[in-house]
């Protein structure tokens, strides 16, 4: 059983910043895949930012060069560093950790409401 917490969401102007952090239970992040998540009122979730057990990560063509994905191993913990932030960018973001073998293993934070506006 893997958990999942979130934090750091909230409301930021446009161009501003925000680092989300997601702690998990346990050391997993030499065997899950960590990702980001974001959905807006109206719309499908869609996967902004992967972090890889074996270390690569990629982005959304959307949030590409503007957001950052990473890992902290001691604390078992991954961020997303959001700069440039814009109002398409409103959407509750959740965190994800998913071991795909004989049977998929996938986990869910509670989500986080990041809201861009002026």
């Amino acid at each position: 059983q893997v958990l999942l917490v979130e934090s750091g969401g909230g409301l930021v102007q446009p161009g501003g910043s925000l680092r989300l952090s997601c702690a998990a239970s346990g050391s997993i992040f030499t065997i899950y895949t960590m990702s980001w998540y974001r959905q807006a009122p109206g719309k499908q979730r869609e996967p902004v930012a992967v972090f890889t057990s074996g270390g690569s990560t990629d982005y959304a063509d959307s949030v590409k060069g503007r957001f950052t994905i990473s890992r902290d191993n001691a604390k078992n913990t991954v961020y997303l560093q959001m700069n440039n932030l814009k109002p398409e960018d409103t959407a509750v973001y959740y965190c994800n950790a998913r071991k795909v073998a004989l049977i998929v293993s996938d986990y869910w934070g509670q989500g986080t409401q990041v809201t861009v506006s002026s």
